[in-house]
């Protein structure tokens, strides 16, 4: 059977198990539904789903196990990582494509530009082997671009868009490269010895998106959101760091420890009268200037 049929399944199995619990025929009843709207061929015999189940807790770290008293399967763990939910994202996306293919106007997708993601998997090649990677990058005020090599440390993603965490060899400094301003990338046979003093989690702990603050000092920082707003912001929170210190009918507060950088400053803005800076004073100011000028060229 093709790999495509048997992680379709995985999808299925999964999101059938977390909606209920379910006998072996109401999983083998629902994937000969779903084979029908599909269009793949994803029944299976008993033997086959027992070896299904095997392979979702080795991919996604998901346990779906067996109740004797009751004679029903129901899961016991959910994925614990950050990739394994971005598979199952992706695998869900995946069927909804094939159930719309040939409804143009059913999926309405955001027009943008490449990212930069058909150099993902050469990068996290040369990531894994420790090798030297040669481009060509050109930032947004700059003109033309310039060549770098550099030692490849992680990719991270925000805000639908891939970067590249890399050791600039010109400086030495480890800096961040949007995807979709890299090209003519070229993985040598090179290889390197990492920084065992870097570490990505640490560098990006009190960071804001893929700006890590070039090493200012975090702070503390208390806004104040709408309620309604505030809805929002509890559903897709800021930051990791974010705690909720108020929460009625009128307002949300939370605190956040970040490096206040510029790109967390225009996140703010971008809130308008929906958010209120209440600490620090600097941040405060800080977003009441910038509003300032703003409304200053309406007049």
């Amino acid at each position: 059977m093709a790999k495509i049929d048997a992680f379709l399944r995985y999808s299925l199995i999964i999101n059938k198990f977390r909606k209920s619990n379910c006998t072996f025929r109401e999983i083998e009843y629902y994937l000969e539904t779903q084979s029908d709207i599909l269009g793949y061929e994803l029944t299976i015999s008993k033997r086959t789903f027992d070896r299904d189940l095997i392979q979702i807790n080795a991919l996604f770290g998901i346990e779906i196990k067996y109740d004797f008293s009751r004679r029903m399967y129901y899961l016991d763990k959910e994925p614990s990582s950050e990739i394994n939910n971005h598979l199952l994202e992706a695998f869900d996306i995946l069927n909804a494509l094939k159930i719309s293919e040939g409804y143009t106007d059913i999926l309405h997708f955001e027009k943008s530009k490449p990212k930069g993601t058909e150099n993902l998997n050469g990068l996290i090649h040369a990531i894994k082997n420790k090798l030297l990677v040669h481009f060509d990058y050109q930032k947004f005020w700059d003109e033309t671009a310039s060549q770098r090599t550099a030692e490849p440390y992680a990719l991270k993603e925000f805000k639908n868009r891939w970067s590249l965490i890399a050791k600039d060899l010109k400086d030495k400094k480890i800096k961040t490269f949007a995807l979709d301003r890299l090209s003519l990338p070229d993985i040598t046979s090179k290889h390197f010895r990492p920084d065992n003093l870097f570490d990505i989690q640490k560098y990006f702990a009190c960071s804001f998106g893929v700006i890590n603050g070039n090493g200012s000092r975090p702070e503390k920082i208390l806004l104040s959101f709408s309620a309604a707003q505030g809805k929002y912001i509890k559903t897709l929170p800021l930051h990791s760091s974010q705690q909720i210190m108020l929460d009625n009918e009128d307002e949300l507060q939370v605190k956040l420890t970040l490096s206040i950088t510029d790109d967390f400053i225009m996140e703010l803005l971008s809130f308008g009268k929906s958010v209120e800076v209440l600490q620090p004073q600097s941040l405060r100011q800080k977003i009441a200037d910038e509003q300032r000028k703003a409304f200053m060229q309406y007049q």
